[in-house]
């Protein structure tokens, strides 16, 4: 979709009111991964040394509505302060009299950093009237938060009607890296899903399967295909109820043009335990008392060949039990190959979802990954095809 960067504003002189997300965990006071803040940098960079001010918008837990002291954005302005390296103004509220004085006496370059805007009611609500009171604030609304952008609130999608609207930085590397994997992409195309059920990746399922050459299924959702299949698993992990669904998702997928592929091998345990003994298996040979707790080397390998013949990878989901070894051997093995053809230039690789970034992380491949998303919900959302109402109200002229 087409829509504005930063590029496309001029900032000089003008009051830039940027959502950002910053709900960033904290402990004892102190924010313990600045992750998300420092990925906001750039953007409110780009304003100040345009000569703009700095407004920020964000939201932190989850009030309902009201102001709980302890979900007080103020907790977050020395994380905030080191990353820019310079001072953040604080206002107590996200409108009215405390924000507009707040933003009166910004010079060009300041940054003002507004009370969680969840403390309103009217924020979940997309309530139009409390998107007034922010817009009336600023000149420009820059929306950086992707990972904020599936819902439809006050300060992500009606906010964006009432200024000129833009993408930040990271929402922008966001939407181009996503794009380049789903949208419009250099094929052929693979994706990995893995995760413990098939019941919460049904959407993604059927829209993957449409948009992909090959889909290759990892984790728990593995067993409850191999069940489908007529594969006895024994004691492991499966949802036996979604078995039909399988079944159709994997019809649907021969009439699409995209090959699934499970897993060729398996390593068992009779335990979940870090070192537990296990032993690796023909898929169809698992023995009663044990659990499938991740593909074998005959399965990487075959991902691995793959990976080469693909332009392009998504990946959400881990292919085994990856927390504790040595179940995590096949998703670092295919995690640390996606990195080495990223690396070289063959593969345009995208990742998301909680589990993934933990995954890819462990294995050490997250950083060679051409795009890796903390999005979240969001992310996921896009990959299931839906429309997410902060993105949308930015494509406009």
């Amino acid at each position: 979709m087409a829509f504005k960067t930063l590029d496309d504003m001029d900032f000089n002189g003008k009051t830039a009111l940027i959502r950002v997300d910053i709900n960033v965990p904290v402990e004892n006071g102190v924010v313990t991964d600045a992750t998300r803040i420092e990925r906001i940098v750039p953007t409110i960079r780009h304003v100040t040394e345009a000569g703009g001010k700095a407004v920020l918008l964000a939201h932190f837990g989850r009030p309902k509505g009201a102001r709980v002291p302890e979900m007080s954005l103020a907790i977050l302005r020395p994380a905030l302060e080191a990353a820019l390296g310079q001072p953040v103004g604080f206002a107590e509220d996200c409108m009215g009299a405390p924000a507009k004085r707040a933003v009166v006496a910004m010079a060009a370059g300041d940054v003002v950093l507004l009370e969680n805007t969840r403390f309103h009611a009217g924020e979940e609500k997309n309530d139009k009237m409390l998107a007034a009171a922010m817009a009336a604030l600023g000149d420009i609304y820059v929306n950086d938060a992707f990972s904020a952008a599936h819902r439809a609130h006050a300060s992500t999608e009606a906010i964006a009607h009432l200024r000129p609207a833009c993408a930040g930085r990271l929402m922008e590397a966001e939407l181009k890296a996503l794009e380049a994997a789903l949208g419009d992409p250099a094929r052929p195309v693979a994706a990995v899903v893995g995760g413990a059920k098939v019941s919460t990746k049904l959407d993604l399922l059927s829209n993957l399967i449409s948009r992909v050459d090959h889909l290759i299924i990892g984790g728990g959702m593995a067993n409850t295909f191999l069940v489908a299949h007529g594969t006895e698993i024994g004691k492991s992990l499966a949802e036996r109820d979604m078995t039909d669904t399988a079944r159709d998702i994997m019809a649907r997928a021969v009439g699409a043009g995209c090959t699934i592929h499970l897993p060729s091998d398996i390593v068992v345990a009779r335990e979940f335990a870090e070192g537990a003994a296990h032993e690796v298996l023909p898929v169809d040979a698992c023995p009663e008392d044990a659990m499938i707790l991740d593909a074998g080397p005959e399965t990487v390998a075959a991902i691995a060949t793959i990976f080469a013949d693909c332009k392009t990878l998504v990946w959400n989901g881990p292919l085994g039990a990856f927390e504790i070894a040595p179940f995590d051997a096949a998703t670092n093995a295919a995690a640390r190959e996606a990195a080495r053809l990223t690396t070289e230039g063959a593969l345009i690789s995208v990742a998301g979802g909680g589990d993934t970034v933990a995954a890819l992380n462990k294995a050490g491949a997250a950083e060679a990954f051409s795009y890796i998303s903390t999005a979240g919900g969001a992310f996921l959302e896009w990959m299931e095809g839906r429309t997410l109402p902060g993105v949308a109200a930015l494509g406009r002229e």
